[in-house]
């Protein structure tokens, strides 16, 4: 069984260096931004997307018809949703600070972080054997995935830095069988993508996984083994070196 699932992440919706947490309308740079990617997806057979207008608008930007799965839904923010992260560390730094730190931890009232790791990785485990996903979704999911497939401790997950309309490709395999996980199969498109390697750990259940990234992104695989809570600013725009990249 192999299973090649393509993440497209989710632009904030507009250029604002601080966006509000939660749902939001694209604006006309976001849609174009979005458009521009359209060539960086590999071909696939089944296309999801999280229930959210940021995301319908999305995949409308790159022609995408996909299907609302709402195990794809961003993380619950609770009572902070439509709030900025300078606004909650003005008025609630220690919950955020706990939000940051403690994967158990929801402040907020929401989801807390391992709560979003648990239902990515049920979802994961869902999906189809044999199949080419694409999924359009936001930056915490994408990160809650690899913080699964990469068997990373969710406390990595603030050190997993996805840049808006990041194309990453995670290939699960049955632990049988043969070949290189990462590597690109018939069909793949010849993309410039850096592979990642979690030191013989990168697996998901029993399957062997490779993790590629097209576009600014990369991965150190190492750092989200050794990530450590003790190293996360509540204040930092994004934490930690395992995954970088600037917006389109």
């Amino acid at each position: 069984m192999t299973v090649r699932l393509t993440f497209l992440c989710a632009t904030p919706g507009s250029g604002a260096p601080d966006p509000a947490f939660g749902d939001c309308a694209l604006d006309e740079c976001g849609r174009r931004e979005a458009a521009s990617v359209k060539a960086a997806l590999p071909p696939y057979s089944l296309a999801l997307r999280a229930p959210s207008i940021r995301c319908a608008q999305t995949a409308e930007a790159v022609g995408v018809a996909a299907t609302p799965e709402n195990a794809l839904r961003d993380i619950d923010y609770g009572r902070w949703t439509g709030r900025t992260r300078a606004d909650i560390a003005a008025g609630d730094p220690h919950g955020l600070s706990a939000w940051l730190t403690n994967p158990d931890a929801a402040p907020h009232g929401g989801e807390s972080v391992a709560g979003l790791c648990r239902r990515t990785a049920a979802w994961l485990g869902s999906l189809p054997d044999d199949a080419r996903v694409l999924a359009i979704t936001e930056a915490p999911v994408v990160r809650a995935a690899l913080v699964h497939v990469l068997s990373a401790p969710a406390r990595a997950f603030w050190h997993l830095d996805v840049p808006p309309l990041s194309v990453i490709t995670v290939t699960l395999r049955d632990a049988g069988d043969a070949g290189d996980a990462g590597s690109a199969g018939p069909g793949d498109p010849a993309l410039p993508r850096q592979r990642a390697s979690a030191a013989g750990a990168a697996r998901a259940g029993t399957a062997s996984v490779g993790v590629a990234f097209a576009g600014p992104a990369s991965v150190d695989a190492a750092a989200v083994d050794g990530a450590s809570a003790d190293s996360v600013s509540p204040d930092a725009a994004s934490v930690g070196p395992a995954v970088r990249g600037t917006r389109r």
